[in-house]
């Protein structure tokens, strides 16, 4: 593996683009796992019994507890064995543990077979961000993380239609079919193409005092713990929508029919904003892109959320507050990440593992109590969406200790390979 910023590939044996399409393959398995079977909840609910509307939440909120709370093994396992054979051996699981949630028969085997899923696929999600740091730093490490982004954002545009097409010519099964194959697909990719991107000397022992050591050096860094939690807190908001997601559209607004494609276009916002990203974090800076977008986060989700109390929300209205409530979370989710990753490139694997169960398992959390909230009205959503974001703002007043909108020193220096 050779260092970024040499005359020689980062990541030898793939391309830029067909790094930037494996990282986001990574990142995509993860979305198309939540919001493929968002159309087929009620069917899946029917068919192992479960009663109560709100109950079939735990569907999507059982694979998030998994894919956060595994995460936080995998940065050690990846920096002790190397990146690619921890990949092998979660995409394997989740590969799996899909096809054990196509023939569960109960609601217990559901959420074991889901969790376990989701254990599977938390490798996705550490080694996509520590394989993107051994490569690359600084903007350039943004600008990547925001071109994959793209395609994990541009997932939810198609998923729900995926997962209803799917159904249309077989049961909800097949959903959980599809995605085991894509796990064997992701599999034998990593295995042909992916170099291992951890350099020899950077791998560290699985000894107790250097893992603490670790993980005392994520949590004590003001800046990386700050943005987790920040991310963490807006994810809780994101959480929320896609739990709720289908009942809102059905049992509010009456629309099943028009769930994907309002679906499509809320997530079409996000991914316009992450490409955007991608064309200006360069050169304005993550701190400047992330800041001002959280604020007006805030304050269209409080909009939001005085339209809905005052009882005047419609289909369109709901869809067009929440797709620009997505357009500014597009610029904030890959700075944030980057923002939190940056001043731990050293200890990569430890930091992108604790990331990813902070943001995930907080987000998740925090998303399913707003979402057991839903009473027929979308105005525990949007309260939810105004307290994630002034949570958030509040986070990252005190991590910045209060300079918002300006660029570190360090930020300000080119990264080695820029």
């Amino acid at each position: 593996m050779t260092a970024a910023g040499t005359s020689a590939s980062p990541h030898p044996g793939m391309g830029f683009r067909e790094f930037v399409a494996f990282v986001a393959a990574l990142m995509a398995m993860n979305a198309l796992s939540i919001d493929s079977m968002l159309p087929a909840l009620p069917d899946i609910g029917d068919a192992l019994g479960i009663v109560e509307d709100n109950r079939r939440q735990w569907i999507i909120t059982a694979y998030l507890l998994g894919f956060g709370g595994a995460q936080i093994v995998y940065g050690t396992l990846a920096d002790r064995y190397g990146r690619k054979p921890v990949l092998l051996v979660g995409v394997g699981v989740y590969a799996v543990a899909s096809f054990a949630a196509a023939y569960a028969w109960s609601f217990d085997v559901m959420m074991a077979a889901r969790i376990l899923q989701g254990v599977g696929a938390a490798a996705t999600r550490v080694l996509a961000v520590s394989i993107v740091r051994d490569c690359y730093a600084g903007r350039q490490m943004a600008r990547v993380m925001s071109l994959a982004f793209t395609v994990f954002l541009a997932v939810p545009i198609v998923a729900p239609s995926v997962g209803q097409v799917i159904m249309v010519f077989g049961a909800w099964l097949r959903i959980f079919e599809v995605l085991a194959a894509i796990g064997v697909v992701v599999a034998v990719w990593t295995v042909l193409r992916l170099p291992e991107t951890l350099h020899p000397d950077d791998r560290l022992p699985i000894a107790p005092a250097r893992v603490a050591h670790a993980f005392a050096t994520v949590f004590t860094n003001r800046i990386a713990i700050g943005y987790m939690l920040a991310m963490a807190l807006a994810m809780g908001g994101l959480f929320g929508f896609i739990n709720s997601a289908q009942q809102v559209f059905v049992d509010v607004f009456d629309a099943e029919l028009w769930f994907p494609a309002i679906f499509a276009m809320i997530a079409g916002f996000m991914v316009f904003a992450s490409l955007l990203n991608a064309r200006i974090v360069g050169s304005v800076g993550t701190r400047r892109v992330s800041h001002t977008a959280l604020c007006g986060y805030i304050a269209l989700a409080v909009i939001h959320a005085l339209v809905s109390v005052a009882g005047f929300d419609t289909l369109w209205s709901f869809a067009i507050l929440q797709g620009c409530m997505m357009f500014c979370f597009g610029l904030m989710g890959p700075n944030f990440g980057a923002m939190a990753m940056e001043p731990l490139g050293h200890i990569a694997g430890t930091a992108a593992s604790v990331q990813g169960f902070i943001t995930t398992v907080g987000g998740a959390l925090i998303g399913f109590y707003i979402g057991q909230q839903f009473d027929g009205t979308v105005v525990p959503l949007t309260l939810g969406f105004a307290g994630c974001g002034c949570s958030a703002l509040a986070v990252v007043f005190v991590t910045e200790r209060g300079r918002l909108f300006r660029p570190t020193a360090a930020a300000l220096r080119p990264a080695a390979g820029e």
